[in-house]
């Protein structure tokens, strides 16, 4: 199978096979994000109640680490798999978000 289209992407993890993984994953790493961990940091998940999503906020996701589009062959392969929290995954596909730049940071304060 190919993941290389926004589709294939989608019907994959919109799959039972998936979501069955995903569960076991997470139970296995202890919810707990593993880059957090290997740092000396706990990022858990807190099942916390996203009111405008009408849905859990996902505060942890499990990703693949030798990624899906290059590696179908290890999509469901537990060693290629691990949780991670939406920061540290952010960060590893180059999606860091860091603080707005303060535009009056060096106006005259009065």
């Amino acid at each position: 199978m190919e993941y290389k289209t926004r589709e294939q992407k989608r019907k994959f993890y919109d799959s039972p096979a998936w979501k069955q993984k995903r569960k076991q994953i997470k139970q296995r790493d202890n919810y707990e994000c593993q880059e957090c961990k290997r740092q000396g940091r706990v990022s858990i998940d807190t099942n916390e109640y996203s009111e405008g999503a009408k849905r859990k906020k996902i505060q942890l996701l499990v990703d693949h680490i030798k990624e899906l589009e290059d590696y179908p062959e290890l999509a469901l392969v537990d060693e290629n798999l691990e949780t991670l929290c939406v920061r540290c995954h952010n960060i590893k596909h180059g999606r860091e978000f860091g603080k707005k730049e303060n535009k009056w940071a060096d106006d005259e304060r009065w």
